[in-house]
This record gives C-alpha cells, sequence and structure tokens, in this order.
C-alpha cells in the first residue's frame, strides 16, 4: 500500500508547522500508518512548496497513492519568510489528482482564512471531494486502515487518546528524514492539549480539543529520544496552551496549580536523551499562572534556563490592557498582573547565553476586535506597552493581530469592530512599531552583539536573510549573497522595526565587499572605501597603522 502525507502547514496559538519547524501531526499520521502495517518506504512527504516547485514528479506519485492525507490550517496566520501555506484551490487540485482515498485534516476543520481579521470560513466541501476529519486526523487516518473497514466513510470522527500518540510519535520519527529541511529541522513537541482554565478566552480554540490531556513524561521523552535517533536536533516543547500548567494540579480552581517536579523531569529527561542537542525552546505561558503562583513559576523558570539553550521565548498571552476588554472577553491576566510576570521572566532569563541571545525572554500576543474594544483600547495597550519599555524589560517579540473569529466561539458573530476599527488598528500597529519595537529591539541585541550559528535561508537581490533555528528568532538582512542551508555567525550591525542588520563574523577584510564592511560598527561609506582601496593588510598591526579604525578589530580576520 502507497500512502502520500502532504505538509500543507499549520498556525495555531499552541502549535507550529511552518519550515523549518514541522508539526508533531505530521509524525502522528506517519506513525499511525506504521502502526497499521505501511513500510516506511511506502509513505511518502511533500511540502506543499515542495509540490509548487516539482508539481509534475511528485503528481505521478499522489496519482499512484492508495491513499493521500493534507494536513493544513491556520488559526493564528502570520508571515512568514520562505513558506506559503496551502490553499484551497490547491487543496482541490492536489485531490484530484489523487485517485486513492482522500483525507483532509488539522486545524483546517475548525475553517479557514489566509489572514487574520477574517472570519474562518466552514465551506471546505464546496471545494474538494476529500473527507474533512471533524476532529484529529491522525485518528482517522489510523480507523481508515483497518483491514475491517471497508471505506473511510464508515469511520468515525474522533480524537486520539495520549496513548496512542505515545505510540505514534515513535513509529512516525522516521518521516522528519523525508522533509526538504532536514536536518535543519525544528520539532514541535506535544506535552498536553485543552485549557485547564474553567473559564475561556471568548476567541480562544483550545477548548475545542476539550479538557487538559497530558502526556507522560515518559512518552515526551521516549519521542525526543527517537527523532534524535534519527537525526533530529532541533526541539520545541511548544504545542500546549501553558507550559507552566503541564501535570498541574486542578484545585477548583480558575487557574491549576504547576507543578515544578514535571517540568524538571521532563527538561532533565529530554537533555538526558539527546546530549548534543543544539536547541531546546519553549512556547506559551499564562501570564495568570504567574501572577498567581508567582514562587512556584520562578523555580519553573529558572529549572527551563538550566536546561533549556538560549534565545528561549516565553510567549504570554496578554490580549489587550483594557479592563472593559478583559472582563468582556474572560481573559487570563490584569496589565498589572502580566507586568509581574514580564518581570520574573526578565529576572530569571535576561542574561545573555552563548548564542548571543538572552537566555530566555517573554514575548507579547495582543489582539484586537475584541468584545468591548474602544479608542481607549488602543490607547492603553500603547501605554503598557511604552511602560515596559520604559521599566528596561525586555520583550523579545511584540505580537499584535486582529482576531480571527471561529465558529463554537463567544467570538463568532461579534467581529464588526475588526473592520470599524481598521484603519486604527493599522496607525496604532505602525506607531507600536516604530516607537517600541524599534527601540526595544536595541536593548535585545545592541550593535556590536554576536549571534552564533544564524542559518542562511533566501537570497534576494544582493540581499541574503537569515535566522537562527529557535522560537521567535530574529530575521537578519546581511548585505551579501550567501549559500543557503549554511550556517554562519553574524556581528549585529544595525537594527529595524522587527529585524536587524548584520555582517558575517569574523569578517575577512581583505575579501569582503566594501557594502559589508561599511556596515561595520563605526564605519561607513567613506571609511569602507578607504579600507577595501587599502586591503591587503597583513594583520591588525598593519591596519591600525594604515588606516587607525582600531573599533572594527574586535569584529574581523586577516
Amino acid at each position: 500500500m502507497k500512502a502520500a502525507i502532504i505538509d500543507g502547514y499549520i498556525d495555531e496559538p499552541a502549535c507550529f508547522g511552518v519550515p523549518p519547524y514541522i508539526s508533531p501531526y505530521i509524525r502522528y499520521i506517519a506513525g499511525a500508518m506504521r502502526e497499521r502495517g505501511l513500510k516506511e518506504n511506502d509513505i511518502s512527504l511533500f511540502t506543499i512548496d515542495e509540490l509548487r516547485k516539482n508539481l509534475t514528479s511528485t503528481a505521478e506519485i499522489i496519482k499512484k497513492a492508495d491513499i493521500t492525507v493534507i494536513v493544513a490550517g491556520m488559526t493564528v496566520p502570520g508571515k512568514y519568510l520562505r513558506s506559503t501555506p496551502i490553499s484551497p484551490g490547491e487543496i482541490e487540485n492536489i485531490f484530484s489528482a489523487s485517485s486513492g482515498m482522500k483525507i483532509l485534516g488539522g486545524p483546517i476543520r475548525l475553517g479557514f482564512s489566509m489572514e487574520g481579521g477574517k472570519k474562518a470560513e466552514k465551506n471546505l466541501e464546496d471545494t474538494t471531494d476529500a473527507i474533512i476529519c471533524n476532529k484529529d486526523i491522525e485518528a482517522f487516518v489510523y480507523d481508515s486502515l483497518d483491514k475491517d473497514i471497508h471505506s473511510p466513510e464508515e469511520c468515525q470522527h474522533r480524537f486520539r487518546s495520549v496513548e496512542e500518540i505515545g505510540r505514534w510519535a515513535t513509529k512516525g520519527s522516521f518521516i522528519i528524514k523525508k522533509h526538504p529541511d532536514y536536518p535543519n529541522l525544528m520539532c514541535e513537541l506535544e506535552t498536553y492539549r485543552g485549557c485547564g482554565r474553567k473559564k475561556h478566552c471568548s476567541f480562544c480554540t483550545e477548548p475545542f480539543y476539550g479538557n487538559s490531556d497530558y502526556r507522560p513524561i515518559s512518552d515526551v521523552v521516549s519521542e525526543v529520544s527517537e527523532l534524535y535517533t534519527m537525526g533530529a536536533r532541533f526541539f520545541r516543547i511548544g504545542r500546549q496552551p501553558d507550559i507552566l500548567s503541564y501535570h498541574a494540579i486542578d484545585k477548583g480552581d480558575n487557574i491549576p496549580e504547576p507543578n515544578p517536579e514535571a517540568i524538571r523531569n521532563l527538561y532533565k529527561g529530554i537533555r538526558n536523551v539527546a546530549p548534543e542537542l543544539k536547541v531546546l525552546h519553549m512556547d506559551n505561558a499564562n501570564p495568570g499562572t504567574i501572577a498567581t503562583y508567582p514562587e512556584i513559576c520562578k523555580e519553573m523558570f529558572r529549572t527551563i534556563v538550566k536546561y533549556h539553550t538560549p534565545g528561549d521565548v516565553a510567549a504570554l498571552g496578554m490580549e489587550s490592557a483594557d479592563p472593559k476588554v478583559i472582563k468582556s472577553n474572560g481573559l487570563k491576566a490584569t496589565p498589572d498582573e502580566v507586568l509581574d510576570a514580564i518581570r520574573i521572566i526578565n529576572e530569571t532569563g535576561g542574561v545573555r547565553g552563548t548564542n548571543g541571545m538572552p537566555e530566555l525572554l517573554p514575548g507579547i500576543n495582543i489582539v484586537h476586535g475584541l468584545i468591548g474594544e474602544s479608542k481607549k483600547t488602543f490607547d492603553m495597550n500603547y501605554e503598557f506597552l511604552k511602560h515596559v519599555l520604559d521599566s528596561d524589560l525586555l520583550l523579545r517579540r511584540i505580537n499584535i493581530r486582529q482576531v480571527m473569529t471561529f465558529e463554537g466561539t463567544r467570538m463568532y458573530g461579534n467581529d464588526e469592530l475588526v473592520n470599524k476599527h481598521k484603519k486604527m488598528f493599522l496607525k496604532y500597529k505602525e506607531k507600536t512599531r516604530r516607537d517600541i519595537d524599534y527601540p526595544m529591539l536595541k536593548k535585545v541585541v545592541p550593535s556590536g552583539t554576536i549571534l552564533r550559528d544564524v542559518m542562511c535561508e533566501i537570497n534576494e537581490s544582493k540581499m541574503c536573510f537569515g535566522r537562527q533555528i529557535g522560537s521567535y528568532p530574529l530575521l537578519i538582512g546581511i548585505p551579501a549573497n550567501l549559500p543557503t542551508g549554511k550556517f554562519i555567525d553574524v556581528t549585529v550591525t544595525g537594527h529595524g522595526k522587527r529585524s536587524i542588520t548584520g555582517v558575517p563574523y569574523p569578517l575577512n577584510i581583505n575579501t569582503a565587499s566594501a557594502s559589508l564592511i561599511r556596515e561595520l560598527p563605526g564605519m561607513g561609506k567613506k571609511k569602507a572605501r578607504i579600507i577595501n582601496s587599502m586591503s591587503p593588510f597583513t594583520g591588525k598591526k598593519d591596519l591600525i597603522e594604515r588606516t587607525g579604525y582600531e573599533e572594527i578589530l574586535p569584529y574581523i580576520e586577516f
């Protein structure tokens, strides 16, 4: 039996799967297929970007496949450096080329939209003749391959169990070697899903997964061990709404009590089975959890910093600083509580790590278009961020978006403020990028900072864009074309609103172009032309005697 898995990319509040990330869904599906008896060589994996580039050669494989599975869906769509998520038209084209069983699933089951600020439409039945999984696609694939099932229409739509993904996650680890980004691939890890709060945010899709369903620590560690054996070196514990609530103790309150031992055993276990991993990062943390249990959370952040790798980000779902919006939408924390959470993370993770980035910084997620929003909401959100900046607290990332509404949430049908406040939103967002993001970025990575292991990803005109592999990595523009897929160290030389510029470190002063030399600290066009015209230099002493430009010595080689 032949199977084709198409990674159309997913982007959820608690799960990411856009290259260089691979989502857990892909691995679970592959593992479910293996458990049903399919051989590794009979399971193909293609990303949607691969299909766009090599449609002719891959179409034949899809045509011959007995089962074609597409994973897709964006509940919080963003902007991506070199990848574009699958469109409904592409889904239709792929399935039209398939003559076997056709299955579509992932977060796309909740609805589809290519951008925030729009209602997620549920009209996929009109564009494809595939079966759309109403619950977990990996469970549906597993059940559809049961020999006693005569057609997939007989299968029940159901959620998979933690026991099943404990098996499928390890059995499906081989699939990462078929991804075009392998081995430079970030494996998104799931600890649990479903929100433990008694009252949920008005727009959140996480409650659709039910109550918190924690995976055993041993299962997550075993999954990492198997992925590590397959060559994976980059990991993010990202698929959960709040890492601080992993195996939390439900005491009947709105926020369960964190379990620091669970986090310690998880991180220590991962380090034991993947001793030479290159990245171990996290994603979401509930500021309400930190505010309710500050001392316990401080202990947990210290554990994370002990075992993780630098450049880590704890994304805090603040959503709004407006008390009216907070109350109307059941949000997680007040502005004062979020500020306390930011301080705690800065205290435990603000020191600069070996890769040039601070060890662990908070990120902030702000959502507009929510129930109760007014002009004052924009002012309150801006003033909150300004206060954080003026308090010398660091934020790695400020994510500002307009709400996307999904059927089944309280926000559905209440998104009229999105269009009403669109112009105001765009103006406020630009002001925030200019007055908050730009000076904040200069604090996070000052000029002269050396960032290690930057992967060159794309070349555009005479500029190479690269990033460290990690959780919300900085985009770095390098004024030269460089081999993609290669890792280099970079000297930070300039800042934009959400990205930085840099040059390779150390820069060979005798072979570098004037455009690279002028980016060095203390340089400029005139000095760069002088150095370029006088090269080569025999060493430091020669350069100082002939130019006097001693300030660039820490960043160059001869």
